[in-house]
């Protein structure tokens, strides 16, 4: 009998981080940046768009859901948002398309892609670096 063939790793074998915690990772971004954005664009509306002063409510719990969000980080808090601010760019063009109804340009696409790498390389680097 010849000798067992060895199994196929799998490209999470090379990877730091496995896929599940960098999905993981990148909802809690996401959701982050939504909470952020939210609590932004309601206070925008009662100051620019002259909308019911009552809208700061819901704008001051989203923007402390966002803050209680960044917590739930295990890095150290300025290596998180350093990575956020990859995701919250993606995301607020995102919001600029959906919300605003503005289309984006290829530079907006081309910038979100390479925020959402920095993001990556940040988030997912192996423990100590």
């Amino acid at each position: 009998m010849g000798k067992p063939v060895p199994a196929i790793p799998a490209i999470e074998d090379f990877l730091p981080i496995r896929s599940m915690d960098a999905l993981r990772i990148s909802f809690l971004f996401a959701v982050t940046a939504v909470a952020e954005i939210v609590g932004c664009y309601l206070t925008w509306l009662v100051f620019k768009q002259g909308k019911g002063a009552l809208l700061l409510l819901p704008a001051a719990l989203a923007l402390g859901l966002f803050a209680w969000l960044l917590t739930l980080h295990p890095a150290a808090a300025g290596r998180t948002y350093a990575a956020y601010g990859g995701m919250y760019i993606a995301v607020a063009l995102v919001w600029l398309r959906v919300v605003d109804g503005v289309s984006l340009s290829r530079w907006d696409v081309a910038g979100a892609v390479i925020a959402l790498i920095g993001m990556a390389v940040i988030a997912l680097q192996p423990p100590g670096g």
